[in-house]
């Protein structure tokens, strides 16, 4: 009934559950630390909407402070458009440029290349 447990079997364990758990391992490649194209993506989205929604906000108080028609609330509504938009395309230009660094950095291989 007291057997020795297998050394070897308890190893493979011990390391799936660790890759499992997202432990760092020895072979851990550079992919994980970057962002995914939905995840840009979407971050892009909540930065126009974002603008869109304080521009609103910012409309409607004004309108409702100065008892007036939804002249600020169309007004604020463009400019936060607007803003938006330039937050969107300043975020997209730094990812582009990390990208090209990071390809830069990264070594092509040939298929050509055995070694």
């Amino acid at each position: 009934m007291t057997e020795e447990p297998d050394t070897a079997r308890l190893k493979a364990l011990e390391a799936r559950i660790a890759a499992i758990k997202g432990k760092p391992g020895k072979d851990k490649t550079e992919s994980g630390k970057a962002f995914s194209q939905s995840e840009m993506a979407w971050r892009m989205v909540l930065e126009l909407v974002s603008g869109m929604l304080l521009g609103l906000s910012i409309g409607f108080g004004l309108d409702y402070v100065f008892d007036m028609q939804p002249l600020f609330l169309v007004i604020f509504a463009l400019l936060g458009f607007v803003a938006g938009v330039r937050t969107m395309l300043r975020t997209a230009q730094t990812m582009h440029a990390k990208h090209d660094t990071q390809q830069a950095v990264t070594p092509i291989k040939n298929e050509g290349d055995n070694g």
